[in-house]
């Protein structure tokens, strides 16, 4: 669908810092020149045509329940079967095919690290084969915004620090109800707070709170990057000296192309790199040029590492942080 200028700048802009206010839509749309019933309207169209996921937020792993990154290394003959074995369970939340020997990469995302831990074994356990599991020691950059205008990414600085918050059963609660979105209507906040009995401005003052404290990395639009012309995800990882790592990931960031940058265990001998960077660009050149770039600035391209793209999408969608009932087997 070819998209109005109009679209694309609302969309653009409600990445970031959607409006945490009575009447959201309202303010969103009068800087495009849009009212409110317009641009209601405009964000159905979005998800109607599968550009827009949620209106929500992007938790910081770790700070409200428990994830990690795994992977598995399937026979070719067998990836269909594996990769519906790994959707099958209700806490992956993303899946997706790389060129690696270890082809199938998941996220769990559950809401305490028993939880993660019972999935991670069950899948080995159905599949017959190992888990490759990568925790997560220090996240950089966490965005996953994508520029609709133009190339350039988001403006960043150094990265925002979670504070020592501990969210509360209540701040889990209005977490857990918007894994799926913001509804499409006037007062969403309203009506989210009527469904866990509590106060509009309470569920409003909660979440400026989680924003301010770093628990909530953004709050705004996700939108799938595949149907928005970004086809080309490369995972791009390194093997870095643990002494440099932060400094190493700090040059990393600093290049707006980088949606995603983050620390990870290595697990010898079988993964021996430390360093993510998720690049997603509209070709396979260009992200290749992007990671050019990256060890050019840093100079990391003496050392070893590897470029995973991804060849299909086996699940997408919001990580989930209430408890699913059938999640034992």
């Amino acid at each position: 669908m070819n998209w109005s200028a109009t679209d694309l700048r609302l969309l653009d802009r409600c990445q970031r810092n959607f409006p945490l206010d009575g009447r959201p839509f309202a303010l969103a749309g009068k800087p495009v020149g849009l009212d409110e019933a317009q641009t209601i309207e405009a964000f159905k169209r979005f998800q109607d045509e599968r550009v827009l996921c949620r209106i929500g937020a992007l938790v910081r792993p770790q700070t409200v329940g428990a994830s990690t990154l795994a992977a598995l290394a399937a026979p070719p003959e067998r990836i269909a079967e594996v990769a519906a074995i790994v959707n099958d369970e209700p806490y992956v939340n993303h899946n997706y095919r790389r060129e690696h020997a270890y082809n199938i990469w998941f996220v769990v995302t559950a809401p305490d690290a028993a939880a993660v831990a019972a999935t991670l074994e069950r899948i080995s356990q159905r599949t017959g084969l190992p888990v490759l599991d990568l925790p997560m020691l220090q996240a950089y950059h966490l965005d996953l915004g994508f520029p609709l205008q133009g190339e350039g990414g988001a403006p960043r600085g150094l990265p925002t620090a979670a504070s020592d918050y501990e969210p509360d059963d209540c701040d889990r609660a209005i977490l857990a109800r918007i894994e799926e979105g913001l509804p499409l209507v006037p007062r969403p906040y309203r009506e989210l707070a009527r469904s866990l009995h509590l106060d509009e401005a309470e569920v409003i003052e909660r979440l400026e709170w989680l924003c301010e404290a770093g628990v909530v990395t953004r709050f705004g639009c996700v939108v799938r990057h595949r149907e928005l012309g970004y086809v080309a995800n490369a995972m791009a990882v390194w093997d870095v000296p643990d002494d440099v790592v932060d400094v190493v990931a700090a040059t990393f960031i600093a290049n707006p192309r980088v949606t995603l940058c983050y620390r990870r265990a290595r697990q010898l001998p079988d993964w021996p790199y430390n360093l993510f960077c998720m690049i997603h660009a509209k070709s396979r050149d260009d992200a290749l040029a992007v990671i050019d770039d990256l060890n050019a600035v840093a100079e990391t391209g003496f050392y070893n590492r590897a470029v995973l793209f991804s060849t299909h999408c086996f699940k997408q969608r919001a990580a989930t942080y209430a408890r699913h009932s059938g999640a034992a087997r």
